[in-house]
């Protein structure tokens, strides 16, 4: 038989995927209590048995969004030169908000209670030091002129969440095709960190290989 603290784990995992689905079919509106509840065959008192409350379930939605999407993210800048990986960072964010739009939009921007806005902040940070990272080794490489990595780093991040409210809204409308916002939003991003283009990349590459002082092993 089944342990009594495997039966609450494999509740409390059905739980928080149902407010997801519901989440992702009608945003928080749809995902009431009861609702959730019912999708899961529970009664709504055996909800807060796992959950405290409606927001630290949802917390526990967010959280889980968000690590699926950082480890996308991280998986697709896995390879390639420092402005390869950051565009492909920007690519598979944008990417994963677009194919389930519903979803992001109640996770990333529609109002809720102030523990999700909470738990967003630090979903924020983690975004930021990855591209933070990024971009330091950008530097590092002669891929990226100097510039301040942290600022910077959050303004790209606050960039791709604004760019990408209004296509993510459920009542704006399409505004372009799903490639046609992450061609654009992966170039304002390369060009705003001053990322030049790939014929002046490999030149930059070339005269680096070349140069006395990386021949000697200096910077």
């Amino acid at each position: 038989m089944r342990s009594v603290a495997a039966s609450r784990s494999d509740t409390r995992e059905r739980l928080v995927d149902a407010a997801r689905q519901l989440l992702e079919e009608g945003g928080y509106a749809a995902a009431s209590v009861q609702a959730i509840a019912d999708r899961v065959g529970v009664s709504a008192g055996a909800l807060y048995r796992h959950f405290p409350s409606k927001a630290e379930l949802f917390v526990e939605v967010f959280r889980d969004a968000a690590g699926r999407d950082l480890a996308a993210v991280d998986e697709a800048a896995s390879s390639g030169g420092c402005v390869q990986r950051l565009e492909a960072a920007i690519a598979a964010h944008a990417r994963g908000a677009l194919r389930r739009r519903r979803l992001a939009w109640a996770l990333l921007h529609e109002p809720v209670d102030p523990l999700v806005d909470a738990e967003r902040l630090v979903y924020r940070r983690k975004y930021c030091r990855h591209m933070a990272g990024l971009l330091r080794e950008g530097i590092a490489t002669g891929e990226l002129p100097e510039q301040n990595v942290e600022l910077c780093a959050a303004a790209l991040v606050g960039a791709i969440a604004e760019s990408l409210v209004g296509p993510l809204s459920p009542v704006a409308g399409q505004i372009a095709s799903d490639e046609d916002v992450i061609a654009t939003l992966v170039r304002f991003c390369r060009r705003s960190v001053g990322a030049p283009d790939g014929a002046t990349l490999r030149s930059i590459a070339g005269a680096r290989r070349k140069s006395p002082a990386h021949r000697r092993g200096g910077s």
